[in-house]
């Protein structure tokens, strides 16, 4: 029988998938936001998945039969109130413990592991308050917790995204380490470079594949997919055609005249993606050259729904559903599948030596 997880604050699962790829199964998923509920849905429409806000949830009766029958229970308690972008008034922010519900399934349920992903802020903001009392929360019910923040492109994902990763063990005197480095890189390039060269405005939402695959990464993403969604350039103004039309490959907005400088505060505004080296974070704004490093590394747009999915590890076979700003929230918001991967097989491991 495989091992199975419960995936709360689930987003369009780009974690499940990960367990998934190491061999678990989704027995079930919560996420409160219904358009990306639904986009879970048609990609695994195996899985129970509940569309409801976690806070409105009765524990006992919504987790209680899952008492003692689940390996994990995983997720990411939303983060805004972490993040850099947001407000510094963490402590006051609700938005900042939700974990605690997530505690409340866990103290439920019984897994043998958790696993928190989040925001690497989430370890230093308020001094470590938070961190501490996750780690005092859940050592109080038994399990033995780690911490740390993992990089995805040590794990052969294309991208510098960092995650803390809270890992806890039930009734073990020491805690499960994190996953190591897998030694495996991997470039934008390597990614996307067999997909159609589209102009600003051009695609559509299914298609052929016009190249054959250029990399194992690709080989792998694209393993059992007939075709290509989610392909589609964005439609940018005049203005922004002819500021990418100044900017060379490897460069960003020191190539653009003083008259042509926006007042965006994001950092890598403007720039082209590095084709041999790996992408910034992936955002939900990826479709907006001014929001970050998200112009394609030759072509005059930003990278497209599909290119950004590839960046954070989805394969073909995934797709995204809905407006195009949820299908931007889905893909932005995920945790890379191959970072979720190596977790799992961190937590594989661990059960085979007990």
């Amino acid at each position: 029988m495989k091992p199975t997880v419960i995936d709360l604050f689930a987003g369009v699962g780009g974690l499940s998938l990960g367990f998934e790829m190491a061999g678990f199964e989704v027995a079930l998923a919560n996420e409160f936001d219904p358009s990306i509920a639904e986009a879970y849905k048609k990609n695994r429409p195996g899985t129970k998945m509940i569309v409801e806000d976690i806070t409105k949830l009765p524990v006992d009766e919504t987790f209680g039969p899952y008492e003692g029958k689940v390996t994990a229970v995983i997720g990411g308690p939303p983060c805004q109130g972490f993040s850099q972008k947001g407000s510094r008034k963490s402590i006051n922010d609700p938005r900042n413990f939700l974990f605690r519900y997530y505690f409340e399934v866990v103290k439920r349920v019984k897994p043998k592991y958790f696993v928190i992903e989040n925001v690497p802020n989430l370890l230093t903001t308020e001094g470590g308050y938070f961190k501490d009392e996750i780690v005092e929360l859940f050592s109080g019910i038994g399990y033995a917790v780690s911490c740390g923040v993992l990089c995805a492109a040590d794990f052969g994902v294309p991208q510098d995204r960092h995650r803390t990763c809270i890992l806890g063990k039930l009734g073990a005197t020491e805690p499960v380490s994190l996953p190591k480095p897998n030694g495996v890189h991997t470039t934008v390039w390597d990614a996307i470079s067999d997909l159609s060269y589209l102009e600003s405005g051009e695609g559509a939402e299914e298609q052929g594949y016009k190249n054959a695959p250029q990399s194992d990464y690709q080989r792998m993403l694209r393993a059992g997919s007939d075709g290509l969604c989610n392909h589609i350039a964005t439609r940018h103004s005049k203005v922004t055609l002819e500021r990418l039309e100044m900017i060379a490959p490897e460069c960003g907005k020191e190539m653009l005249p003083e008259e042509h400088h926006t007042k965006s505060i994001y950092s890598g505004t403007w720039c082209r993606m590095k084709k041999d080296g790996i992408a910034k974070t992936i955002t939900t704004r990826y479709d907006t050259p001014s929001s970050g490093e998200f112009t394609h590394p030759y072509l005059n747009r930003a990278i497209t729904t599909r290119e950004a999915a590839r960046i954070q590890s989805f394969p073909d076979t995934f797709h995204f559903y809905g407006s195009k700003s949820s299908q931007m929230k889905q893909v932005g918001n995920a945790v890379p599948p191959l970072l979720g991967k190596a977790i799992a097989e961190r937590i594989l491991d661990d059960m085979k030596n007990d």
